[in-house]
């Protein structure tokens, strides 16, 4: 039985092109590295503390002897177009991908065992370092940008791993690279990429519960992520859009009001943003980085929202802080 010719024909009749596989094994390569980030206290908090289970994928599966990656594009060839300027990250735009990949992930997973194999599946629900996986079983590159890289999808992709304990062939690694491109290192707006920083990526920088002072004048319209080094990317200024149709953008999504954003209540919030990947981390944050970019955007911000008419304490708070910051 060809395991892996059945395996990769059945993600191609869901509409998955892009596989690959690599050997289950301990990535002792990567140790020195993840330690030098947990010494320099550049981990961030949403990171496994735990090194062992960040590199050995037989602490989740003991006789796993495949990992197969897949990925699933998400770019729909569309772009926001708020005027207000403010937007979300391309891969928020659609469904939530914590809800969709599991679906798909689900069939390969029961498909692999009717085969005769074992198999787990795994979307963010592990530390395993997912684009070195993928790299390793030659799906697509990692690029100066820290993002996987594809020749089909560029690298608006999200990524999904299944371990089995089916052996096939591992395929190579992905040899086409960067070469002497920075285009994303110029364009990155905190100098992120040159520094080697991820903690001052305005992506986690949207993400996080507190913000300083400073952040406050850095999101630049940023709701939630930041597309920025992937749209400098060269690799992605001609990719083809999704074939998936679950990722379709969200027309609130696309054409974002940032008042109605900023006093939306709880049953709005679990009726739109939270069936997406920007709602995880709650409706405060949503509501925090649109009143902030409200500012940013509008001198006259203080007239159209009052202070009063903020639905939180912690909203208040940001709203006089941003008075303060923009001396308004």
């Amino acid at each position: 039985m060809d395991y892996k010719a059945s395996i990769k024909d059945y993600c191609i009749s869901i509409g998955l092109e892009v596989v690959g596989f690599s050997k289950c094994r301990v990535y002792n390569e990567l140790t020195s590295y993840l330690e030098k980030r947990r010494d320099g206290h550049a981990q961030n908090e949403f990171e496994e503390k735990d090194i062992d289970r960040r590199i050995n994928p037989l602490l989740y599966m003991e006789d796993g002897k495949t990992i197969v990656s897949i990925a699933f594009p998400y770019f729909h060839g569309t772009e926001c177009n708020s005027e207000s300027k403010a937007f979300f990250s391309k891969y928020t735009l659609g469904i939530d991908y914590h809800r969709a990949l599991p679906e798909y992930l689900k069939k390969i997973c029961a498909h692999i065992e009717n085969l005769g194999g074992k198999a787990e599946y795994f979307v963010d629900s592990n530390a395993l370092p997912e684009r070195y996986i993928a790299y390793q079983g030659g799906i697509g590159f990692i690029g100066k940008n820290n993002m996987l890289i594809t020749k089909k999808y560029g690298s608006y992709v999200f990524l999904g791993e299944i371990i089995t304990n089916l052996e096939m062939e591992a395929d190579s690694p992905m040899t086409t690279g960067c070469g002497s491109c920075s285009h994303c290192i110029a364009a990155c707006p905190t100098d992120s990429l040159r520094k080697k920083n991820p903690n001052v990526c305005l992506s986690y920088t949207t993400q996080k519960k507190e913000l300083c002072d400073e952040c406050l004048g850095l999101l630049g319209g940023r709701l939630f992520g930041c597309d920025t080094c992937q749209d400098a990317c060269p690799y992605n200024s001609a990719i083809e859009g999704s074939p998936l149709e679950c990722f379709k953008p969200y027309s609130f999504m696309r054409d974002v009001d940032l008042e109605k954003l900023i006093l939306m209540n709880n049953d709005e919030f679990k009726e739109k943003y939270k069936k997406t990947a920007s709602g995880w981390r709650g409706k405060g944050i949503l509501q925090r980085n649109a009143l902030i970019n409200l500012f940013i955007s509008n001198p006259s911000a203080k007239s159209i929202i009052k202070e009063e008419a903020l639905p939180s304490p912690k909203l208040r708070d940001i709203y006089n802080r941003l008075l303060s910051v923009f001396k308004l």
